[in-house]
């Protein structure tokens, strides 16, 4: 009892070192942060501006002003409601639009959106499940869809996606 009674607790290091500690820390993290973004945006290149709309001209008046502009242009599919390859009792819910560099005629989006269609039917669940399995899918439609368009399809952006 006496080794006991002869032990003095150890104290931590002061409350100023430890908040000096702490503003250290913060300040590396926000340097870190400043540094890391400055790297990713180096990359960036910011979006061309319509000619219609550099001068203080709307989107109504660019319509307008001709069908002679061309330039990126969003198209929504129909919804894609269909079962799964496997299990066949799970329905899946698509709701995407596509992307194209230039107006196209609608029928390459009726094909573009029969092909997604056939695609998703044969879809397992174990292959879209989590993030990594999402990613996947969205290559995989990418690619269909910019092989069916001839590369006018930049991007199948994923609206919704419901599972039942």
């Amino acid at each position: 009892m006496a080794n006991v009674e002869q032990a003095q607790p150890r104290k931590g290091p002061s409350l100023v070192i430890q908040l000096a500690m702490l503003l250290v820390v913060t300040a590396a993290a926000v340097g870190m942060g400043w540094v890391s973004g400055g790297y990713l945006k180096q990359g960036e290149t910011p979006a061309p501006v319509p000619a219609a709309l550099e001068n203080g001209g709307t989107a109504e008046k660019s319509a307008e002003a001709g069908k002679q502009a061309v330039g990126p242009t969003l198209v929504q599919l129909a919804p894609i409601t269909t079962n799964l390859a496997s299990p066949s009792e799970v329905w899946i819910r698509l709701e995407a639009s596509l992307l194209y560099d230039a107006p196209q005629p609608p029928e390459m989006t009726e094909q573009i959106h029969q092909d997604l269609l056939a695609y998703v039917r044969t879809i397992k669940l174990h292959q879209i499940e989590g993030a990594s399995g999402y990613q996947h899918l969205k290559a995989d439609l990418d690619e269909r869809a910019a092989l069916r368009s001839g590369g006018h399809v930049k991007q199948v952006l994923v609206r919704t996606m419901l599972l039942e």
